[in-house]
């Protein structure tokens, strides 16, 4: 049986993120696209998803999606066959991080969305190109729709969030670790330290991408996961 995919989007981003994957990949298994637009903590939001999932599944977060991934992965790794990382970090915010938000938020909460949503996500987060304002702009209208409310819940749970450093030393899920050269958001040292930290781990960086590839190099994260999902449970 070909096991579904579930797709776990970021920060301010629904299943329009991955419009291209969704559409080659169904082509070939079930494709769920899984929502974290419900509780205050990552916790929380996983757990709004466990009713939801596949019995067993090949799992892939992108950036905050990546984060409720390992979350995911922490309680439920007999159920995920395979997992792929992209553009996240295992680590939990440091104080100066997590207070760094504070301002944003009060911002958000005069109604200032748009403006820190611009703020949220520079152009010097993606690849260079003539791509990058098209993409941007996708970006910043889409979490614009997503509303006020959801920035600040997932600020608050990104706040929050624990280390999952142990949860991947100790996952032998096979596991792609994918990232765009030229995110300086979460940079490929990160994704280095990640894949070293896992016993089954590979890391892709991809040329020509930022912080979001499966928009900016959609035909090539297409690709990657296509072969990602063709290979024999266990291996990378």
């Amino acid at each position: 049986m070909i096991e579904p995919l579930v797709l776990v989007p970021g920060m301010m981003c629904d299943a329009r993120i991955f419009a291209h994957q969704i559409l080659h990949l169904s082509r070939d298994r079930a494709v769920m696209v899984a929502p974290i637009t419900q509780g205050e903590t990552i916790d929380d939001i996983a757990m709004s998803l466990l009713g939801q999932l596949p019995e067993r599944f090949a799992l892939c977060g992108l950036s905050m999606g990546g984060i409720v991934a390992m979350e995911l992965l922490r309680r439920l790794p007999e159920r995920i066959t395979r997992l792929c990382l992209m553009g996240t970090s295992p680590l939990a915010e440091t104080p100066s991080e997590a207070a760094a938000r504070e301002p944003m938020l009060v911002r958000v909460q005069a109604g200032q969305l748009a403006d820190v949503m611009r703020e949220t996500m520079r152009p010097e987060f993606l690849a260079p190109g003539p791509q990058r304002m098209e993409v941007l702009n996708r970006f910043w209208q889409m979490g614009e729709e997503l509303g006020s409310d959801l920035y600040l819940r997932q600020s608050r749970a990104l706040q929050r969030r624990k280390d999952q450093q142990a949860t991947l030393r100790k996952s032998r899920v096979p596991t792609l670790i994918l990232c765009g050269n030229h995110d300086a958001m979460v940079p490929v040292r990160r994704h280095e330290f990640m894949s070293e930290l896992m016993p089954n781990a590979r890391l892709h960086v991809l040329e020509n991408a930022g912080h979001l590839p499966v928009v900016e190099t959609p035909e090539t994260v297409t690709q990657v996961l296509g072969q990602w999902l063709s290979m024999p449970t266990g291996t990378v």
